[in-house]
């Protein structure tokens, strides 16, 4: 139990209890019989003073014995503890109430009597008991005078041996006895509500400390599931704690799951990479080998053309290794981009003169339609010439002899807008969301004779992600296929 937070509340709050009945009883039993003594005394502080009036006890140092044994007889009807001794002025005990052997003092002494007389001292003022030897007791004292002469003292003590212990004085006082037990009763009711207190505050405690728990017991792959009242509005320390942990749960979750969709993502790039780089190096190998082996054998043509399609692989090979180290760079989250304004226009005419010879010997007739006015742009030029190559060169690619690629740049709703349309053989629905993808490529058996690295239009996206914007296509098979993004002008 004392493992748990309530446990050790519990404990604690026993403890504070337990030191403050302690610290209560011993109060208690130091003060009550002071205060016991101090109003004892204050009440009964004449009586001596009046029974020596009423009653002449000393006449020439002779007792007066009828007198005397008149007020023993009184008092102890009255009340039974008060004790009364007689003596002469030098504190020698002459006579006394007290039962025949018990008291074993013969004088009393006049110190703590002078200063009752004379009132130096705040009461209680304690003297001596004649009954014990060290025992102390508080009194009432009077001098006896004869002829205005002091015969000696008459010595009250206010209370016998029967309160001589504080048990025996508590048993003798209701007020006492009640006392203590309404200080036990509240101190067991405060125990009782200190329990049901605790109990309700480290409530929430113990159903967040097994929600955690739960969560770390499922590898931290599902969201913890809270009460509504962990919604974002916090309204005390525990209820901040849920929710600080329901949304550290949901971004752990969602980092886990990014993790794992990574490492995936990883490995498949790794086996893609593989795949992708073994094919055009075993056809190099292939053919280099051949041409090593049988140099001597093969016809000039044949050379010729082992030499070619090597030439060809290598430059394959050199172009998927540029365009993984791009990708890689541009992945990073650190890459640096480099924003300036420019005409996208005169960007864009730039880039479509470097593929006209190209489409003219596909009999591919490319046409252009940019918008003289249109505002500068503010962004990486040489990144944005990337999208537009590659968006281009992709669209010659796919585009039959005897199609049309047309470029458009517009100016609508405060965006330059580029748009790269051809009449290709399109892309197949299933295809559609996977284009961007690394390393895909639509269905070979449709387009067996185009073959690229997989990289260009995820290199488009990366980019355009990187100037917060998008690439959207629309493609119908045997119709064609459309790309556009948009760009934001730093004057609009």
């Amino acid at each position: 139990m004392l493992k748990t937070l309530y446990g050790k509340l519990v404990f604690s709050l026993l403890l504070i209890l337990a030191a403050l009945t302690c610290i209560f009883v011993t109060l208690a039993f130091v003060t009550a019989p002071l205060y016991q003594q101090e109003i004892t005394q204050e009440l009964h502080a004449k009586l001596a003073n009046s029974l020596v009036n009423e009653n002449p006890l000393l006449k020439e140092k002779e007792i007066n014995k009828p007198a005397l044994e008149n007020i023993f007889h009184n008092l102890m009807i009255i009340n039974p503890s008060i004790e009364v001794y007689l003596t002469d002025t030098d504190g020698k005990i002459l006579a006394f109430s007290a039962p025949p052997g018990k008291v074993k003092k013969e004088y009393i002494d006049l110190g703590p009597v002078n200063t009752f007389l004379n009132k130096t001292k705040e009461m209680p003022i304690l003297g001596d008991n004649p009954r014990d030897f060290d025992g102390k007791k508080v009194f009432s004292v009077s001098r006896i005078f004869h002829n205005k002469i002091q015969e000696g003292y008459l010595y009250v003590v206010l209370g016998g041996e029967k309160y001589d212990s504080v048990v025996n004085m508590i048993k003798g006082s209701y007020i006492l006895q009640f006392t203590i037990i309404a200080a036990a009763s509240a101190l067991l009711i405060t125990l009782v509500a200190g329990i049901i207190i605790f109990n309700l505050i480290t409530r929430r405690l113990r159903f967040l400390a097994r929600v955690m728990e739960k969560f770390k017991k499922s590898d931290f792959q599902y969201e913890a599931i809270l009460p509504p009242q962990y919604d974002g509005r916090p309204v005390d320390e525990i209820d901040q704690i849920g929710t600080t942990f329901r949304e550290m749960s949901e971004r752990i979750t969602q980092q886990v799951k990014q993790l794992k969709a990574t490492d995936a993502s990883r490995r498949e790039l790794v086996a893609n990479v593989s795949h992708d780089l073994r094919t055009p190096l075993s056809s190099l190998q292939g053919y280099l080998e051949t041409l090593s082996l049988k140099f001597n054998e093969l016809s000039d043509e044949e050379k010729n053309n082992y030499i070619n399609i090597s030439y060809r692989q290598s430059e394959r090979l050199g172009r998927l290794i540029s365009e993984l180290f791009d990708l890689a760079m541009l992945e990073n989250q650190n890459s640096p981009i480099h924003h300036e304004p420019f005409s996208l226009a005169e960007l864009a005419q730039d880039v479509s003169q470097k593929f006209q010879l190209k489409a003219k010997k596909k009999n591919i007739q490319f046409t252009t339609q940019l918008a003289s006015d249109s505002p500068f742009v503010s962004a990486d030029i040489a990144l944005i010439e990337r999208v537009l190559e590659n968006l281009i060169e992709n669209a010659i690619k796919y585009t039959p002899s005897g199609g049309n690629i047309s470029l458009i740049i517009k100016n609508e709703h405060n965006q330059i807008t580029t748009e790269i349309t051809d009449n290709g053989p399109g892309i197949s629905a299933e295809d559609l969301p996977h284009i961007f993808e690394r390393f895909y490529r639509v269905d070979k058996s449709r387009q067996p004779e185009h073959e690229g690295t997989g990289l260009g239009l995820a290199i488009a996206k990366r980019i355009l992600q990187l100037h917060d914007s998008t690439i959207s296509v629309n493609s119908e098979l045997n119709k064609g296929t459309q790309f556009s993004f948009s760009l934001s002008s730093p004057t609009l």
